[in-house]
């Protein structure tokens, strides 16, 4: 793949400040986009933007709580003004939500969805206007191998993923007769600041890893250099799918 392959493509990334989506930003930029990087955590954003700068990106950070209707009309606002337009939405921003369901606070069901769904929702109402009319627009909606399989304690999780995959399919619909295609990741385990509890622990390491074949924790590279295949040309004929990398768990 040509390694300017996103020259001058703007692409807006949320939950950009560590894991999977600095991961995605650095690739993104390292391909020649323009980012912007989108979280809570100011500090986080701006190392990951130093790191995409010192490749050669252009970056700039743009703090919000993308659950936050106003928020996120705000940013629209901002990165608008900033870069223009917007090419390629990555939404990654999430949390995961570790409790029984007879145990879940509704609260706490409503962070959860709040964070992986309707945030998405809120990033794509306000965006996907902008993408319109150029012949070229790409949606990344990361979701989980939670939205295909689930194990004790994931479901508000496990809901608002498959939720996610829902609203992929029917976007990509919405939106095929602009050239915006809009596809869906699902991780398996993988080895980020959010899983590192779970990797220390031998116990629960021991058991997430009996469901992966290939033994191993993923790394968040590997999703970036899959979102850069998705973000390319190369995969303009890919939309309303779903992209499982998971080390072969839903195989089982």
């Amino acid at each position: 793949m040509d390694t300017k392959t996103l020259d001058g493509r703007v692409a807006l990334i949320t939950g950009a400040s560590r894991g999977l989506g600095r991961a995605i930003a650095l690739a993104l930029g390292d391909a020649g986009a323009k980012l912007a990087l989108v979280g809570r955590d100011k500090d986080k954003l701006n190392e990951t933007a130093q790191h995409a700068t010192q490749s050669g990106a252009e970056a700039a950070v743009f703090v919000a709580d993308v659950t936050g209707e106003a928020q996120v009309q705000g940013l629209e606002r901002d990165v608008i003004a900033r870069f223009g337009r917007v090419d390629i939405l990555v939404n990654n921003a999430g949390v995961v939500g570790r409790k029984p369901l007879i145990e879940c606070t509704l609260e706490e069901w409503r962070n959860v969805l709040d964070t992986n769904l309707t945030a998405a929702f809120l990033i794509c109402r306000a965006f996907a206007p902008h993408m319109r009319g150029r012949g070229y627009g790409r949606i990344i909606n990361i979701a989980s191998v939670m939205a295909h399989v689930s194990i004790p304690g994931r479901t508000a999780y496990s809901a608002s993923k498959a939720g996610l995959l829902g609203m992929t399919r029917a976007l990509a619909q919405e939106l095929a007769e602009e050239n915006i295609t809009v596809v869906a990741i699902s991780p398996g385990p993988f080895a980020t600041e959010m899983t590192v509890p779970l990797m220390n622990n031998s116990e629960v390491n021991r058991q997430i890893m009996s469901y992966v074949p290939l033994a191993r924790w993923g790394q968040p590279e590997d999703i970036g250099k899959l979102a850069l295949f998705l973000c390319s040309d190369a995969a303009g004929y890919i939309t309303g799918t779903d992209i499982v990398v998971d080390g072969g768990w839903i195989s089982r």
